[in-house]
């Protein structure tokens, strides 16, 4: 199987390393963003969501309509539109870029965040709500007539979209609370993890496919999990640079960004409310270094505040850890720099082709194997008069395929 890679994409220059005072939307820089990751081999963008953010479906619009074949992935909080809307918002978006668009919910893990787009509920109606609201944009998609809804948080009657999506849209999915492993493992195509110790990813992973079993799927949600991946051309020099990262989050412009960036999103010397943001603090507090290449210093400078632990090392060092994540189960990496556009041009020149060059020597191993197995047990079938039984051998099958087309 493939392994999807996603970047993210934001309006203007800027990181927990270093800030800027230009506009906040600048089309120029978005436009360059945007096609680096095409050029670097990414599958899609993801656009942030934040209450003072820039319109993120507005953002991929221009995204997609300044790239070719790169995916959007749009970031989006349910309650703040009816579903039966932002169904035909992403649908149309959908139909004008050929079926680039997927949608990743993000519920909400803090209070007052919410609170400034007016949304007033607690942690786990929020969840209850998306329950309701995925199941509605699901079936505006798909339905091919009128239909009518009653439930707790939606109303409606005799909805019908006339726009549907170019493909099937796909549904992402943010949290790592018991009522996020619910919702999420009844709705999502994947389930978006933050980078925790291979441990740590396993259980969550585990606690995914069993929300998904007890919804009564019988497919399993793909795992995503992000990561801040440093590289350097040896390994002293990547954790060098790795030092410089932490060290100007502490005490240097990125200590003003973070500043700024955590009134944002809690209460100055309150811990964080959701439970992602927990995890990664917990994993911080017992080491700053797990597994082979994964850093949670950064972590801890930032206070969690979204997916800041970093891979660190040579090219070749954090391609195996990240194929170490893929071993236990992950199918969507999610990378993203702390000096954002020109990361993004390494990881596609250095990191992401190693990547997938592994995995596509993995997967011709793996048909070579099924292959001979086949032909091991074709043989063993003639050997014991398996076709005199009706059994199909393959010189049967190359006989009737030879003439399929009479």
């Amino acid at each position: 199987m493939p392994v999807e890679f996603i970047g993210m994409i934001a309006t203007k220059p800027g990181s927990e390393t270093f800030r800027t005072d230009g506009p906040v939307v600048d089309p120029e820089y978005t436009r360059r963003f945007a096609r680096a990751h095409e050029d670097a081999g990414f599958d899609r963008i993801l656009i942030g969501y934040g209450s003072g953010f820039p319109e993120g479906s507005q953002v991929a619009a221009y995204a997609a309509a300044h790239t070719e074949r790169l995916s959007v992935l749009i970031a989006h909080r349910p309650g703040f539109v009816a579903p039966t809307l932002a169904a035909r918002q992403f649908a149309t978006l959908d139909q004008f870029t050929g079926g680039r668009v997927a949608v990743h919910t993000i519920t909400g893990g803090n209070d007052a965040e919410q609170r400034r787009d007016g949304d007033y509920l607690e942690h786990d109606e929020r969840y209850e709500r998306t329950d309701e609201y995925l199941g509605i944009l699901r079936q505006t998609w798909d339905s091919p007539e009128p239909f009518s809804h009653a439930g707790r948080f939606y109303t409606f009657e005799d909805h019908y979209a006339d726009v549907k999506p170019a493909r099937r849209i796909p549904l992402y999915f943010g949290g790592s609370s018991e009522a996020a492993y619910r919702v999420g493992g009844k709705h999502a195509d994947t389930f978006a993890l933050w980078g925790e110790p291979l441990k740590e990813t396993a259980d969550q992973i585990a606690s995914v496919h069993a929300a998904a079993r007890a919804a009564g799927r019988a497919d399993l949600p793909g795992i995503s999990v992000s990561f801040r991946p440093i590289l350097g051309p040896t390994e002293e020099l990547a954790w060098e640079r790795a030092e410089r990262i932490l060290d100007t989050i502490k005490t240097g412009a990125g200590a003003n960004f973070w500043s700024a960036k955590r009134r944002l999103w809690r209460t100055p010397g309150t811990e964080p409310e959701n439970v992602g943001s927990q995890r990664l603090l917990a994993a911080a507090a017992t080491a700053d270094r797990h597994d082979r290449a994964l850093w949670t210093a950064t972590a801890k400078a930032t206070g969690a505040g979204g997916n800041s632990t970093a891979l660190v090392g040579t090219p070749e060092t954090v391609a195996q850890a990240l194929l170490d994540y893929v071993d236990i189960g992950v199918t969507t990496l999610l990378i993203r720099g702390y000096d954002p556009l020109d990361d993004a041009i390494d990881y596609g020149r250095y990191l992401i082709p190693l990547v997938r060059e592994e995995i596509a020597h993995r997967n011709a191993a793996a048909s070579d194997t099924a292959v001979s197995d086949i032909a091991t047990s074709d043989a063993a079938d003639l050997s014991s008069g398996g076709d005199s039984n009706g059994s199909a051998s393959a010189a049967t099958l190359v006989s009737a395929g030879s003439g399929a087309d009479r």
